[in-house]
């Protein structure tokens, strides 16, 4: 299981890289940064929105203030297997991110009921459970599609909120949408051989920079859902509403 803070606010770029590239970077990080304990591993997310797909059309026209709503497991959950249920909020470039660790169980439930009886250790993840209920009831939120990809990620023993990941094979379905179906999709964006997240508080440290640099790394929008929104959904709903 893959231990993560439940709260925290960050600043998130991503960068498109070749395996070449990829390979580069990783040889030069390696003097500076450790892999975390995990290796490669598989994270399995669906993402919920409105029935007109009102949470991702605003995300796409880049407002100040914009969220989403997943249900997210690291490897394919069983019935006892925590999972997450996450609410991301972008407010100004700044990452917050809210979230709850129930077994699957629990949140299989809590979807297919809209009503959940589980009881949380904590007030903070009490308060947590009743933004995302409030959420969920208040749009209606239907899952609408399954995201996964294999990642790798990197940490900094001198600041802990600097971190890097790199995500291979991202992929997506419309159909089967529960973490417990597998990691099974079609890839989302078959020109992109490594998406790379760095998630930083502040300013990136010298040394990664100077990387970044010599390497000619720059930065690049990509959203998972937004793209996957665009390249294959977007089509299917608009097809949809005129018939």
């Amino acid at each position: 299981m893959v231990k993560l803070k439940n709260c925290f606010q960050r600043r998130e770029k991503k960068y498109k890289l070749s395996y070449e590239k990829y390979d580069q970077l990783v040889g030069k990080m390696k003097h500076y940064m450790q892999e975390d304990e995990y290796g490669l591993h598989t994270i399995i997310s669906v993402y919920f929105d409105t029935d007109d797909y009102e949470m991702i059309r605003h995300s796409i026209n880049k407002p100040v203030f914009k969220e989403k709503f997943r249900l997210r497991s690291y490897g394919v959950p069983i019935e006892d297997t925590n999972v997450f249920m996450e609410i991301k909020k972008k407010v100004r470039g700044v990452v917050y991110k809210r979230r709850v660790t129930l077994p699957y169980n629990q949140a299989r439930e809590f979807f297919e009921t809209r009503e959940n009886g589980y009881n949380f250790n904590s007030s903070k993840d009490m308060q947590i459970k009743q933004e995302i209920d409030w959420l969920v009831l208040r749009k209606k939120l239907e899952p609408k599609v399954m995201i996964a990809y294999d990642r790798r990620a990197f940490l900094y023993p001198q600041d802990e909120d600097f971190r890097v990941t790199f995500d291979f094979n991202i992929r997506y379905r419309t159909e089967k949408l529960d973490i417990a179906a597998g990691a099974e999709g079609e890839r989302v964006a078959p020109e992109i051989d490594v998406l790379m997240e760095v998630k930083a508080l502040g300013a990136y440290p010298l040394w990664f920079s100077e990387i970044l640099g010599e390497l000619k790394v720059y930065p690049a929008s990509f959203s998972k859902y937004a793209q996957t929104y665009q390249r294959y959904l977007f089509t299917k709903e608009e097809f949809s509403h005129v018939v």
